[in-house]
């Protein structure tokens, strides 16, 4: 029997390192270095693009306040609300947040029990651009209340008018389904963050920054222990994310599928919406990352394979996008439209 050398016997662990996914002539303290350095930058090397995004932001959020000033003055019939257009702009607005919303959970979650490694790039600003979305699309559910300062009456809790939602609206639906993604994702994004913190918290200057990165780390000092628990946690959140993205869509879906307007009323609504919030979220995700690429000079961390990763997943769901517009012209029946 052949004899076997000591460093036969021992454990071989493999490890890629980071030149796999990003490009070559990076260890995992120079990526740590260059993203920090884009966090702990003087303000005033800040490109002056990203100051014009932010002041063109600005300008939109104050067109925002003003029509959401005007809406809460005149009333919902500023929509043009009429029947069959139920909700009009309320609707559009909504489904088109929860869809850009999608995205950041998709790439975390989904991609992240694939395990596809080249998520890692964009997934930190995807998820922060979730958060930010989902709270965009629960405004426009509660103006078209008509009393939006009574939006609690969509929850069902115990108060003494008897006064419970009725459990057959999808509008009911809703409230649970984004508020259940919301919180998923709040803390999936957070959980993520927490080595990430830390690195930010080491390799702070002031003692404000110290202090903020350090009570965000909770006490993260990279122990064998901590990453232990770290993947595991991370692993439930992400298994549990993933049916997220299906059902709430799918929910979201239900205020046009479950009523009786031809063309509507179809089973092909829960897929069709659910590839176009992908869609959508992913073409989001790129336009935010392209300009993020130049600006800071993150071209090395966020590759060409990324761009195409993304562009991939893109026509596929686009694709099912585009068969979802072609079985429009089916699903009518000509004898079910009432003219």
């Amino acid at each position: 029997m052949p004899s076997l050398k000591t460093d036969e016997l021992e454990p071989k662990v493999i490890d890629p390192g980071p030149d796999k996914i990003i490009a070559p002539g990076f260890n995992y303290t120079t990526v740590t270095d260059k993203i920090a350095g884009v966090v702990f930058k003087p303000i005033e090397t800040t490109p002056k693009q990203w100051w014009i995004s932010l002041l063109l932001a600005f300008v939109a959020m104050q067109g925002l306040l003003a029509g959401g000033f005007w809406l809460l003055y005149k009333g919902v019939g500023v929509w043009g609300i009429i029947i069959p257009v139920a909700w009009g702009f309320a609707i559009v607005n909504f489904v088109w947040w929860i869809g850009i919303g999608h995205a950041g959970t998709l790439i975390s979650a989904i991609l992240l029990l694939l395990k596809q490694d080249w998520r890692t790039s964009i997934n930190r600003f995807s998820e922060a651009m979730t958060l930010f979305a989902v709270a965009q699309a629960g405004m426009f559910p509660i103006l078209h209340l008509g009393r939006p300062w009574l939006p609690y009456w969509l929850m069902p809790y115990p108060n003494s008018m008897w006064l419970w939602p009725n459990p057959r609206s999808p509008l009911v639906w809703d409230v649970f389904a984004v508020s259940t993604y919301l919180t998923v994702s709040l803390i999936f994004w957070f959980i993520g963050l927490v080595p990430d913190l830390a690195s930010m918290r080491d390799r702070a200057k002031q003692a404000w920054q110290k202090f903020i990165f350090g009570a965000l780390a909770m006490g993260w000092r990279g122990s064998a222990k901590h990453w232990a628990r770290y993947q595991m946690a991370y692993l439930l959140l992400g298994g549990l994310a993933t049916p997220l993205v299906v059902s709430v869509h799918t929910v979201v879906s239900f205020d046009f599928a479950i009523s009786l307007l031809p063309g509507w009323h179809t089973t092909i609504f829960p897929p069709y919406f659910v590839a176009g919030a992908i869609y959508s979220g992913f073409a989001m995700v790129v336009t935010l990352a392209i300009p993020a690429r130049k600006w800071f000079h993150l071209e090395d961390l966020i590759t060409m394979r990324h761009l195409d990763c993304m562009a991939k997943l893109m026509i596929g769901t686009g694709l099912i996008v585009a068969y979802g517009y072609g079985m429009e012209a089916f699903m009518q029946s000509p004898r079910n439209v009432h003219v």
